[in-house]
Formats: structure tokens, sequence, C-alpha cells
């Protein structure tokens, strides 16, 4: 089982590292890295578990994360609606995105990153990507595109981002953290639209 101690931090130079591809058919040792990064966001959802291991709770994780530098993660997050997603990703391959922007008003963080880091990152608004999913029930795996928007669109980039060895950080504007371009708009979340 993960823990937040299993999760290497920005100050360890393999988060800056590029992943390779994952080999398919998926070995067992690989399908159980993906189910454990699951099984820990999954975990971060249940507050008693929470405070016993005193883990961080993330809405996705990357292979790198737990020093295993090939190209697959996971995740587990509800969008501006509430509705779940849940993906177990394999060898992902971004193909299209909006010229579209958006962004969190609350900046973005990170089971790797401790201190915080006050800006804006601006992501495509929508993605299309291709890429291998593994079902957690059935243990199949299948290739599929996938087609996100908002806020699950942002996960997916995050999570990207790290197979390349690149952090959220990387992306805010450093001579003006909360700079807005143009053509870029927060994701806004059902609770604030009924405030």
């Amino acid at each position: 089982m993960l823990l937040s101690q299993n999760i290497i931090k920005d100050d360890n130079p393999d988060l800056r590292r590029v992943s390779v591809p994952v080999e398919l058919p998926l070995s067992e040792e690989d399908r159980n890295t993906l189910l454990s990064m699951y099984e820990y966001l999954e975990n971060g959802y249940d507050p008693e578990f929470v405070k016993k291991y005193k883990i961080r709770p993330g809405v996705g994780m990357a292979a790198p994360q737990i020093d295993v530098l090939k190209q697959m993660f996971a995740i587990l997050a509800y969008d501006e609606k509430k509705e779940e997603h849940s993906y177990l990703v394999i060898n992902p391959k971004i193909t299209s995105t909006s010229e579209q922007l958006t962004f969190l008003k609350t900046g973005e963080g990170c089971l790797s990153v401790d201190k915080e880091c006050k800006g804006y990152i601006h992501r495509a608004a929508r993605l299309s990507a291709r890429c291998h999913l593994l079902d957690p029930e059935t243990l199949e795996v299948k290739e599929t595109t996938l087609r996100l928007k908002g806020y699950i669109a942002i996960v997916f980039q995050h999570e990207y981002d790290h197979l390349f060895g690149r952090l959220f950080y990387d992306h805010i504007n450093k001579e003006n953290p909360f700079y807005i371009p143009y053509n870029s708009s927060p994701v806004v979340f059902k609770e604030e639209e009924d405030e």
C-alpha cells in the first residue's frame, strides 16, 4: 500500500527525467503499480484513512512520483458538476488541444511539491488524447481516445507533464504570476455557481 512517504519530492532529480513507454501487454508489475496509485487516490477520499495514515489526498498520481519512470498515471477526481472521473492511463499522447485556455483560481498543487507556489497555470480547456486504459475491476486494457474538458483536462495535463519531467510551477509566469491571457477563463465549480 502506498503512503505519502513513498512519494518523491521535487528536489529529487528523477522527477525531471523523461519516462519511457510502458510495454504491452501490461506486465503484472506495471499493473500493480497502476493499481496501487489508484488505491492511494481512493484512500485519499476516506477521512479516517487520511487521519490514520497521515496521507495527503490527491486527484492524480503519475508513476514518476513514486520513482517509476514509466508513462502511466492514475486519476480519480470530480469535475465541475461533481461527476466522478477515474482513469488508469498508459502511454498517453495528447493529439489535439483547444486554443481556449483555462485555469484554477486557487492555483494547482502536487503531491510531490510541499511548498506553496502562487500563480495561475493556464492549460488547454479541451483536449483529445490517445492512450490505453486499465480497467481496475476487470483488469482489461483497452486502447481509446479520451476527450476531456475543464477541470479534468487540467488534471490530465498536470499528470501528463510528469511523464516529461515537468512540474506545474514551471508554467507560472515568473514576471506576472497572476497574468490572465485574453483566451483563458477560470474553471467554475457548481458550488461557486450556486453562491
